[in-house]
């Protein structure tokens, strides 16, 4: 199965994906707060679609330790929750990148709406192929996103590319603890677009391979695990919505597949880290 294929299917997973900009303004709206009544504290109790919320957040931006100075970009960005809570805890510059159309239009908007555009700006790309100069960032991030993209190693040294001589890249990602059965990679690809699924001493392996160093790992194993059940249930309370918008087939698909990658974590073979490593001051 090819790179390009693999891509493919992960940018039609996530035009299909149950959070989109249209539910997170349907939420907001529930609330009854008005759109131009939109700011990024309304936001962040919604478009934060990733595990732990805003306070993965902060403890992301606590290993990365962001100032006013800094211009963050994070990698496969999505909705643009984080980088504009960021973008508003730090005041930083934040430039976000997603291979997905669909979802980079919907951070616009969102972004837009919280009258944050003059600090966040969205970028539709490859993130093994970054459309951006070298050393271009003082911060790169990126948030259980990885898992979706092929050939890491050229991900990482990505990364690397664009990230200034005394940058930190500060990232967290499904991994397994060893090579997946291939049963389960295959299962992992065709319910949720997962790709090569990685080990934290891969990732420690790639990082050292492209120069950035003083590598520090957080296990997320068992605080993921947690959150991952409360997700399921929370897909599943979103079920009227997602059949009224994408059919039923498609929420029937998506559930069992999500069920199947909960089961791996409940029994141990999926793992998740925060890795925080360092770009030393090089020519």
């Amino acid at each position: 199965m090819n790179k390009n294929f693999r891509l493919q299917a992960v940018e039609h997973f996530y035009d299909f994906h149950p959070i989109s900009a249209q539910q997170i303004f349907e939420a907001v709206a529930a609330r009854g707060i008005a759109k131009e009544d939109i700011t990024e504290e309304v936001l962040q109790m919604h478009d934060q679609d990733h595990y732990g919320g805003t306070q993965a957040v902060d403890r992301l931006m606590a290993q990365a330790a962001f100032t006013s100075i800094d211009h963050m970009l994070d990698v496969c960005s999505g909705m643009g929750g984080p980088a504009r809570y960021i973008a508003w805890k730090s005041g930083c510059r934040v430039t976000g990148l997603d291979l997905t159309a669909s979802r980079v239009a919907g951070a616009i908007a969102l972004t837009q709406a919280a009258r944050m555009s003059d600090r966040v700006d969205f970028v539709q790309g490859n993130a093994l192929e970054m459309p951006f100069e070298d050393n271009s960032f003082t911060r790169v991030i990126g948030q259980e996103a990885f898992a979706h993209i092929p050939n890491k190693k050229q991900l990482i040294s990505e990364c690397a590319r664009v990230l200034k001589p005394g940058g930190r890249m500060v990232f967290s990602d499904i991994m397994s603890h060893q090579k997946l059965s291939q049963d389960n990679a295959d299962r992992l690809f065709e319910g949720m677009r997962f790709s090569e699924i990685a080990t934290l001493q891969d990732y420690i392996s790639w990082l050292a391979n492209v120069g950035l160093t003083s590598v520090q790992s957080i296990d997320l194993s068992s605080e993921w695990t947690r959150i991952l059940v409360d997700r399921h249930a929370m897909y599943r309370s979103l079920e009227t919505q997602t059949v009224t918008r994408l059919g039923r087939e498609h929420f029937d698909r998506y559930d069992h597949a999500y069920a199947h990658f909960v089961g791996l974590y409940k029994s141990g073979v999926l793992s998740g880290a925060l890795v925080h490593a360092f770009n030393p001051n090089k020519k």
